[in-house]
This record gives structure tokens, C-alpha cells and sequence, in this order.
């Protein structure tokens, strides 16, 4: 039996016999409306016995037309505070203090807030006084994305920046029961399970996929929020569409165009290698490809290989042998062992990672370079280039690096990604930003 608070804010699937709640799924036109993830469903979408089901959240566990959703309101049960919430030791450069009294304005005007900051700018950081001046009121936040990586990165930050707050993580495949809390890192998925719960929504790497392109996802996060809250966007890569909501002044926005140490973002060196994909077929890497990954080796200069496609990665892991480069890890987003690997190259156990855009954004390593095979494959966006250089150069212990893109051809994408981090370091070089 569920405890009262496990109601709290949430969308509790009961059925119909439970007496109470409100329809799964209402009747409109030729089908239904789910109201959980607020899409249509055909009237097609039925089960053997002839019950209608929602298929767009199905893996949130099926709905069906004799189900209800219940929910108790957010009571929002946190004592407000006098005394300092805030644990972290740390202290923010004059640019990010800049930066943080903007989105504590904005968060105490109840306004939705972009802050459009340079990857390794401390974003994270940059939110931790408005973030605990919320905890404070006793209001209850949500810290969500759409990339599980980046919740079990940000869920240990938070817990010792934090540590008198209670908090939850969800995501996906987890078996740690869930847990009413005044601070909840999940998944944008996850936020299909509540219902006006969350005074303040902070959505982190707002412009990754699926968010960016998933009208479920993007009415979750609003759903989710109370009618009196607001929500704190970051990226260092804002779509079209955030950037024209900026342009009509119908988004409030901070800028942060240089990174917290100070030192500019490194650029993308191209080096062009001719048919760089029938060379992989045939089992092989670019010569310079290879004798870049035995330097990094021989130097004991951890890095990143980056490949377009799950495929590739056996692919390049067999031609790296070929190569005499063994034991070399793969990664990818349906690997079951990702956060195992992840954690085993955070810690200095393997020298390097071959993976997927899994790892685009969102991942902090202290020391690394990075290498993009195939850069010119339609799977890198100018926004995913971008990322994946910020990867580099983000620890004050370790501001540079290099970030190498082999490619048949210098693309308008790759020329794009080169020409944002020009464009943002010569904002960087306004505020004082340097090379090295």
C-alpha cells in the first residue's frame, strides 16, 4: 500500500474500481487523449479485449481506458528556513555572480528564465544561490534532463551541495523505490509521473535530444510545473526556437560566454581524410588517426573517440586492434554497463572511451581530448560539435586540449560549430578570457 505522500504531486495509475481520480484516457474524436503525456491516441490502439491503451508513454506503464489517474495536490510539507541551505564550499567568479543574481531575479518574479552559457561555464553552480533561496521558501524544485548521464552526475554535486535538503533521483530501470522529496533530480521522462508538483522546474541541456524534438516531453516538463512556478532553462546550445522566443523578448535570458577559469573554449582542428567510411569497412583508420591515439597513450593523455554510429563501434574497436591498439571500451546509450564504464574512465581505470554522442554534453571528465571520427556525418549537428569540444578544457587544473574532427570533407556543420566557438570566444576575450 502506497503511503499518503507517495501521492503527493504525483499521477498514480488506480483502476476504475479504486472510486476515485480522474479518467486515464478521455474519449475526443476517433480516439482518446492520454492525460498523463497529453497525446493523442488512436482509436485503433486497443487491446485484444477491446480496451483502448495509450502507446506514446507506454514504457511509463500502460494506461488503458478502464484506468484513472489520482493525485493529491502538492502540499508542499518542507519548513521554511532561516538558517544557510547552502553546503558548497566553492565561491563563483565575478561573471557567474553576475549571472546568478539574474536567474535569482527572475526566479523570485516567477519568470522562465533561459541561461545560455558556454559549456564549463559552472552553470550548475551558477543556480546553487537561487536554488537555495527556493529551498529556503520551502518550495519543492525539480532538476531534470533529458539525458540519464547527466542526472547521475548532478545527483551526487547536488547531495553535497545540499546535504541537509532531502532528494530524489529518478530515471529509467532504477530499483531504489521512490521517495516524496523536497528536490527531485530525474529524467524528463519521469516528469510524465506528476501533476502540478514543482514551484521551480530547472531544465538542464535543454536542447537535447529527445527533448528538443518530443512534444510528450516538452508538455511533461509544463504539466509538471504548478500554475505559480517557473522554470530555469540551460544550455550552452540553444535551438531556433529558444533563440527566437529571445528575440521577441517573450524569454528573459542571461549570457555567459566564458568559462569559469577563464580560459576560452578550445576550437575544432579538421583534418580532412578521403573516404574515411570505405577505409572503416575495410577494417582500417586514417594512418593520422591512429598515430594520434598511440601519442595520447604513450603521453598518458586520457580521451574520448567519438563515432558517428552504434554500429561503428565494433567497427573502430576492431580496426584499433588491427592497429595493435587493444582492450580499447565501447560505450553507447543502450549499454548496460554505460555508468560502470563511465565511472571507470572518471577514475583513471581505462585510458580511453570509444562511444557515441551518448557522451556529447552533460559528462564532466577532468582531463581529456577528444577525437570525432566521421565529423561530417549527418548525425553531428553543429550544436553536438560544439558540445563535444566542450568536453575539453572544463577543470581549472586542466583548462585545454585538443579537439580533433576527421572528416571527408569540411562540411557547413563543422563550419558552423568552428565559427559559434569563434564567435564565443571573441565574446569571452571582451571579459578578459585568454588562450591559455
Amino acid at each position: 500500500m502506497l503511503s499518503e505522500k507517495s501521492w503527493f504531486g504525483r499521477q498514480v495509475p488506480q483502476p476504475s474500481e479504486h472510486g476515485a481520480g480522474r479518467p486515464a484516457l478521455v474519449a475526443l474524436g476517433q480516439g482518446w487523449q492520454c492525460q498523463r503525456c497529453h497525446q493523442w491516441t488512436h482509436s485503433n490502439d486497443r487491446l485484444p479485449n477491446g480496451n483502448g491503451y495509450c502507446r506514446q508513454c507506454l514504457q511509463m506503464g500502460r494506461l488503458t481506458t478502464q484506468d484513472k489517474l489520482y493525485t493529491i495536490p502538492e502540499p508542499n510539507r518542507f519548513s521554511q528556513q532561516s538558517t544557510p541551505i547552502l553546503s558548497w564550499l566553492g565561491s563563483l567568479s565575478p561573471q557567474q555572480q553576475q549571472a546568478s543574481r539574474a536567474v535569482l531575479q527572475y526566479l523570485r518574479a516567477h519568470r522562465n528564465h533561459l541561461l545560455w552559457a558556454v559549456t564549463g561555464a559552472g552553470k550548475t553552480e551558477i543556480a546553487f544561490p537561487a536554488l537555495a533561496w527556493a529551498l529556503a521558501q520551502g518550495w519543492r524544485v525539480a532538476w531534470c534532463s533529458p539525458r540519464v548521464d547527466v542526472c547521475l552526475e548532478l545527483a551526487p554535486r547536488l547531495q553535497r551541495a545540499f546535504a541537509t535538503t532531502s532528494q530524489a533521483i529518478l530515471y529509467g530501470g532504477q530499483t531504489r523505490p521512490y521517495t516524496y522529496s523536497q528536490l527531485t533530480i530525474c529524467t524528463t521522462h519521469q516528469l510524465l509521473r506528476f501533476q502540478s508538483a514543482f514551484d521551480w522546474i530547472i531544465v538542464d541541456e535543454v536542447d537535447a535530444f529527445p527533448l528538443r524534438s518530443s512534444p510528450m516531453l516538452q508538455s511533461a516538463v509544463r504539466s509538471a510545473q504548478k500554475p505559480t512556478g517557473s522554470q530555469l532553462l540551460l544550455t550552452a546550445t540553444p535551438g531556433p526556437d529558444l533563440q527566437r522566443l529571445v528575440r521577441r523578448h517573450e524569454l528573459a535570458v542571461t549570457y555567459v560566454p566564458l568559462r569559469y577559469h577563464g580560459v576560452l573554449l578550445p576550437q575544432i582542428d579538421v583534418q580532412i581524410v578521403w573516404h574515411w567510411r570505405q577505409r572503416l569497412e575495410n577494417g582500417r583508420l586514417p594512418a593520422k588517426l591512429t598515430q594520434q591515439v598511440r601519442r595520447y597513450l604513450a603521453d598518458h593523455q586520457p580521451f574520448l573517440l567519438f563515432v558517428p554510429h552504434v554500429v561503428d563501434l565494433q567497427a573502430v574497436q576492431a580496426a584499433l586492434d588491427r592497429a595493435g591498439i587493444l582492450d580499447a571500451v565501447t560505450v553507447h546509450a543502450a549499454d548496460p554497463r554505460r555508468q560502470e564504464k563511465v565511472l571507470a574512465m572518471r577514475e583513471h581505470r581505462i585510458p580511453f572511451l570509444v562511444t557515441t554522442t551518448i557522451l556529447e554534453r552533460g559528462v564532466t571528465f577532468a582531463n581529456v581530448a577528444v577525437i570525432i571520427f566521421g565529423g561530417d556525418d549527418e548525425v553531428f549537428s553543429t550544436a553536438a560539435l560544439v558540445q563535444i569540444a566542450g568536453r575539453v578544457g572544463r577543470s581549472a587544473q586542466y583548462p585545454t586540449g585538443e579537439v580533433t574532427c576527421y572528416c571527408h570533407s569540411q562540411t557547413r556543420v563543422i563550419q558552423g560549430a568552428q565559427h559559434m566557438i569563434g564567435q564565443l570566444n571573441r565574446q569571452g576575450r571582451l571579459l578578459g578570457g585568454r588562450i591559455s
